[in-house]
């Protein structure tokens, strides 16, 4: 059984979430600063990345219909390079097994 978000997350994630689907469909971008979003990745891949290691791992970390995937690997690219790790790096990690 899922547990459910407390009601004050949940909108926490909504004005997130509408805040950059304004900017998407404006074409303004600008509207979600680089320094913002930039808080917000870190902060949710750090909470997936946790949540990943425990028993119970979350499904899927997007809804496959609502991204492209130029998208995925224009941010998993970017998410690579920012901390330094190469593909080889990566190919450790993308069919391990969890004991």
């Amino acid at each position: 059984m899922a547990v459910q978000a407390p009601a004050q997350t949940r909108l926490l994630g909504n004005d997130f979430v509408e805040a950059a689907e304004r900017a998407l469909s404006s074409g303004q971008l600008g509207q979600v600063s680089d320094a913002e979003l930039e808080r917000i990745m870190t902060a949710a891949v750090r909470l997936y990345a946790a949540k990943a290691e425990t028993d119970t791992p979350p499904g899927q970390p997007v809804t496959p219909a609502s991204v492209t995937p130029t998208d995925i690997v224009v941010t998993a690219s970017d998410l690579i390079k920012s901390v330094g790790l190469n593909l080889w790096d990566v190919s450790m990690w993308f069919n391990r097994t969890k004991s």
